[in-house]
């Protein structure tokens, strides 16, 4: 039994094996960087104080009211 080893067959098993390996890799990349997204999304926990000035922000609290609970947090 003899193979073909002609030039033609010999880029093709090349070209294969690159398709196969850059194809793994893709995969894995897309998998690490979609799980790093989250990771870094989840990291960052909103404060009270946070969430107090984006009230303000909204108009949900007066001044006063802004001031005092301020006040309160850092007691």
């Amino acid at each position: 039994m003899f193979y073909d080893m002609s030039i033609d067959n010999l880029w093709f098993g090349w070209i294969m094996w690159v398709l196969i390996i850059g194809l793994i890799f893709v995969i894995i990349w897309t998998n690490t960087r979609e799980k790093n997204k989250y990771i870094a999304f989840d990291q960052k926990e909103e404060t009270a104080i946070d969430i107090l000035k984006k009230r303000y922000a909204k108009g949900e609290l007066t001044k006063e009211q802004f001031d005092q609970m301020k006040k309160d947090l850092n007691s």
